[in-house]
């Protein structure tokens, strides 16, 4: 079980560093700035590729979830116990803070760290969206990325392209969520930035914390069984998850 929460460990740290390090090398997304499209879209695949790469590195050893949903969700399936949840959730949790702390320790001269690529509304979002609109955009980007993962895993036929799936689909629910409120799909994700930049940021880090669990209301009319009983979407097929 260590090697799986250290696994967990390095995909969220590849997540987080390579995601929101993206996010303010290109001169981030919090805080009204807008990066235009070429910078959203380079943001955006900077997730995506982040997942696609943590699921062919880490992905046979823990089922990369890189994100307390996912492995929530494996949870609820039956596939993981209440134990190895939690080991996972904190260890995903460790590693999104250890990837804004090396952020923040290589860019220690730079003023493009303010905001660390954290998640927001009001202000902090390019478009000024408000608290309910974040809570239900945050809701359907979280429930479109649970539900690839679900789609692709569901059959062996398709299981081998999850990482490059799960990836795109990433990268697919940034495209329109950065500009919005950044895009969380991931409390891990959202939690570590927002308490490196703290101020608002930090604030309002509950709505990325409480909207992708939400979505996880929609699962259970997602989940089915294979002809021969066995529930999908267990940690043995998930080959990959992040936001």
């Amino acid at each position: 079980m260590m090697r799986k929460y250290l696994a967990e460990f390095i995909g969220t740290f590849i997540l987080v560093f390579l995601g929101t390090g993206a996010a303010v090398v290109l001169g981030g997304y919090t805080g009204g700035t807008d990066t235009g499209f070429f910078g959203v879209l380079a943001i955006a695949f900077a997730f995506g590729l982040s997942i696609v790469a943590g699921a062919y590195a880490i992905g046979h050893i823990s089922g990369c979830h890189v994100n307390p949903v996912v492995s929530l969700a494996v949870l609820m399936s039956g596939n993981l116990t209440v134990k190895e949840f939690w080991g996972c959730v904190i260890a995903q949790v460790l590693g999104a803070f250890a990837g804004s702390s090396v952020l923040a320790f290589v860019n220690a001269s730079s003023t493009s760290l303010e905001g660390f690529g954290a998640n927001g509304y009001g202000e902090l979002s390019v478009v000024g969206l408000n608290l309910t609109g974040a809570l239900v955009v945050e809701v359907i980007l979280t429930f479109i990325f649970v539900l690839a993962i679900l789609g692709v895993t569901s059959s062996k036929a398709t299981s081998h392209m999850g990482g490059i799936v799960i990836g795109l689909t990433l990268t697919l629910v940034h495209i329109i969520g950065i500009p919005l409120t950044g895009t969380s799909v991931n409390p891990a994700r959202s939690l570590a930035p927002a308490i490196f930049a703290g101020g608002d940021a930090l604030a309002q880090v509950w709505v990325f914390i409480v909207a992708p669990l939400a979505a996880l209301v929609f699962k259970a009319f997602f989940v089915v069984k294979e002809e021969t009983g066995i529930e999908i979407a267990g940690e043995s097929d998930i080959d990959a998850a992040g936001k």
